[in-house]
């Protein structure tokens, strides 16, 4: 008999907190959440019964459902049970759910919290274990189940009435709100320019660089002032210096590690929670879903210690910060190492780097404030009433600067000069600068946006920015920018010479951009489903969560207040004419065939049309929008160019037709019904060399693939996870003792005879006859039907 169990989250966190209990405790794990909301009950009754009290009936996952049965057997072993999900309300409600499961009581058994896996605080929570609290667990449920009614009631109103439309999520749609929004703005921005004049300046060997304080609207002005240069003389005329000191900021939350870290570290949301979640569960940081800036009196202390001693009693300066969320759901303590003077934090690189933002910024937190110096030198001009600055700046003291931000350009060193020395012009010239548009959103600064407008929470943000990229209504780009001239005058010998050169604009690598599916879902619900997409009455719903958590708001009470008119819109929606969705645009007539040419959108996001499909003798042709072009935006002449294809690159050796054309996943070359990705070539530029190199290629690919060939259909092919057998309808794994170049027409049947149908995009399109399937023996299935832990409750 164990005398004590322990079931905590994850497998990783078992092994290691096993280890600071000892042998009078045993650890197991749930591997995460091991029920959900069922997707259809038995007995007929709504999964979600809204005039029950949203009474809600939750399943054990059919994955979790060997995890239960040894958790059961390990609970009627044990003595005492404590239950040490994660501290937050998602950890909550899986302690609940366990408690369910395993039939024990919520309000006596124990469960224990901590914010770091060290002995000690593991050792702690357990002596000062408590109950389930039951607020947080409905806070929990209130989640889970709004965004399941909206998601199930609202994801078919957007599959019915917008072209490509896949789902709409209750946080994930303000979301892509915020993206459309920005981009708009983007495109409606309306560029302007003006010209810089920087200078050159030398004095007693030494060289300084200066600036014009005012910009030049024109091209003549700038020319006019660069020649007024010519021939004057140049003098220091003030010499300013102010002091200035820089703080740092506070250890991370959720939130700003998931900025910090896309910015200075290049991680997106996901990545950076997974990396932390790992580092977590090693022992190595506290909790990572927080939104408290809080340290302990004991981190606190021991950071001093660290800094006193490495870097010396100068650099220490306690601080306490504090949190600005007033319902702070996590509020416990920021994200911290859990020893500070630990530099290695994992033996992942990736990890690693996480690691040391995260101790760094920690330490930085309890560090003295940079000291600096800025200078403006102030430089006259003998020929008119303009003056020249140079500007610059001296640390006197780097402080917490020493170790986290500071800057990766070392400031501007000014020489040493005084009011009234005379100074030389080496160079002096203007450059044509562009007004910049909105910058759109990066992961990081999304995360930041959610946050200032109270969508989403430190367990959510994640989440909600994986769903938006998933779910095809937005994409990280990866274009490098498009190039555009730039004028740049340049004094030099007496003269003014006007160059033109190229730099490139509107770089969006690693940037958020919506895409047209995500345009028209967000201006649908925008139209018909307003509050979904409203960024107060999302935040307002969060706060109710918050509510819901401290006991003050009634959990059914909640649900009532949000469902009653959202199920009204829905009722509603029937109504909604689709044609009215994502209305096309008409770009011109094609000047050979006199058709209409459209810009519109289509299942698959925006596409050309040629032609109408009113026309009954001749259908319209399809081609997809350019790369780079929007609806709103795209030209005759292009989309004239983009029907150009599919267009006849030549002929294989056999005398097969090569055509090049652009399909869903991009741009392509067919050979009979062979197709080869030709990314990143443009269909209308590739030659037939390029061709037959790429074919040739995917040739070698398809026949290192194919391990077998029976002749009828049935082959041996590696897949990306390793050898299998098909026969087009069904895919069949190759036990591991059997070589799959050895595996017999026999063997292969009968492995085939016993695998499920293909699914999904891998499973073959096939119009002949169906033969007799034979059902599997009863033997095979199992003793007793499939278990469902159905759990009804009116408030609970």
């Amino acid at each position: 008999m164990t005398k004590n169990l322990v079931i905590v989250e994850s497998p990783a966190k078992a092994k290691t907190i096993e280890k600071y209990l000892g042998k009078d405790f045993r650890v197991l794990s749930s591997v995460g959440h091991i029920r959900s909301i069922v997707k259809k009950t038995k007995d007929g009754t709504p999964p979600i019964d809204v005039k029950n009290g949203f009474a809600t009936t939750y399943e054990v996952d059919a994955e979790k459902k060997k995890v239960v049965t040894e958790l059961k057997r390990a609970a009627k072993e044990a003595d005492q049970i404590f239950l040490a999900t994660d501290p937050d309300r998602e950890g909550e409600a899986i302690a609940w759910h366990l408690c369910e499961v395993l039939g024990l009581d919520p309000t006596t058994t124990k469960r224990v919290t901590y914010h770091e896996i060290s002995k000690s605080a593991v050792e702690e929570a357990i002596k000062n274990a408590h109950t389930v609290d039951m607020n947080l667990v409905q806070a929990q449920q209130a989640r889970q189940i709004l965004d399941r009614l909206v998601g199930f009631e609202l994801s078919p109103v957007v599959w019915q009435k917008v072209p490509g439309g896949k789902s709409a999520g209750r946080v994930q749609s303000p979301a892509v709100r915020l993206l459309v929004e920005r981009e708009r703005e983007i495109d409606a921005f309306n560029g302007s320019f003006q010209f810089k004049v920087i200078a050159q300046f030398a004095h007693e060997g030494d060289e300084m660089k200066a600036e014009l304080p005012q910009r030049f609207d024109t091209e003549e002005e700038a020319q006019t002032f660069l020649e007024s240069l010519i021939g004057a003389s140049f003098s220091v005329a003030d010499i300013s210096t102010s002091p200035s000191t820089r703080n740092p900021g506070p250890p991370f939350t959720t939130s700003t590690l998931q900025q910090d870290a896309n910015a200075k570290l290049g991680f997106g949301s996901k990545a950076t929670m997974s990396s932390a979640q790992k580092l977590y569960q090693e022992g190595k940081i506290t909790y990572m879903r927080t939104d408290s800036v809080n340290l302990s009196g004991q981190a606190i202390a021991a950071a001093a210690d660290y800094i006193k001693s490495a870097f010396g009693e100068q650099y220490s300066q306690v601080r306490t910060f504090k949190t600005k969320s007033s319902n702070a759901q996590e509020a416990h303590e920021a994200i911290r190492p859990t020893d500070m003077r630990q530099e290695r934090g994992s033996s992942n690189e990736y990890d690693q780097k996480l690691y040391t933002l995260i101790r760094n910024r920690t330490l930085a937190s309890q560090m003295a404030p940079a000291k600096l110096e800025k200078t403006t030198v102030t430089i006259a001009i003998s020929s008119g009433d303009k003056v020249f600055e140079a500007k610059g700046e001296v640390i006197i003291f780097d402080g917490f600067m020493k170790i986290y931000g500071g800057g990766k350009k070392d400031p501007d060193i000014l020489p040493p000069v005084k009011t009234g020395d005379d100074l030389a012009l080496l160079a002096a010239s203007a450059r044509q600068t562009f007004a910049r548009p909105p910058a759109r959103f990066t992961e990081g600064s999304l995360v930041k946006k959610l946050e200032e407008l109270g969508i989403g929470r430190p367990s959510t943000y994640a989440t909600i920015i994986n769903t938006v990229q998933v779910r095809g209504y937005a994409e990280k780009g990866d274009g490098e920018g498009t190039p555009r001239d730039v004028i740049t005058l340049a004094l030099e010998n007496g003269t003014v010479k006007r160059e033109v050169v190229q730099e490139k604009t509107g770089a969006d690598k690693g940037k958020l951009i919506p895409t047209g599916a995500g345009q028209v879902v967000s201006d649908f619900l925008n139209d018909h489903f307003d509050q979904i997409v409203d960024y107060g009455f999302t935040a307002n719903v969060e706060e109710e969560f918050d509510q819901i958590a401290t006991g003050a708001l009634a959990r059914n009470t909640m649900l009532e207040r949000f469902y009653t008119p959202f199920h009204k819109l829905i009722e509603q929606s029937g109504g909604i004419d689709r044609s009215t969705v994502a209305q096309a645009r008409e770009i011109g007539i094609d000047p050979k065939s006199g058709k209409p040419v459209m810009a519109r959108f289509g299942r698959f996001g925006p596409m050309l049309q040629l032609g109408s499909t009113e026309d009954k003798e001749n259908k319209p042709q399809f081609a997809p929008l350019p790369a780079g072009r929007k609806i709103e935006t795209v030209t005759l002449e292009e989309a004239l160019y983009a029907f150009k294809l599919p267009r006849v690159v030549g002929e294989t050796k056999d005398g097969e037709v090569i055509k090049a054309n652009i399909g869903r996943f991009g741009p392509y070359i067919q050979v009979g019904k062979l197709f080869v990705s030709i990314k990143p070539i443009d269909p209308h530029d590739i030659t037939l060399d390029q061709a037959l190199e790429l074919y040739a290629e995917k040739l070698k690919t398809e026949a290192e693939k194919n391990i077998a060939d029976f002749g009828d259909g049935i082959k041996v092919l590696k897949g990306r996870y390793g050898p299998y057998i098909t026969d087009g309808t069904k895919n069949a794994k190759i036990p591991k003792d059997v070589e799959p170049k050895d595996i017999t027409h026999e063997q292969a049947i009968e492995l085939l005879a016993e695998a499920k149908p293909a699914k999904g995009r891998f499973a073959k399109k096939t119009t002949a006859k169906k033969a007799p399937v034979k059902k599997p023996a009863a033997k095979k299935k199992p003793a007793a039907k499939k278990t469902v832990t159905a759990t009804r409750k009116k408030s609970a």
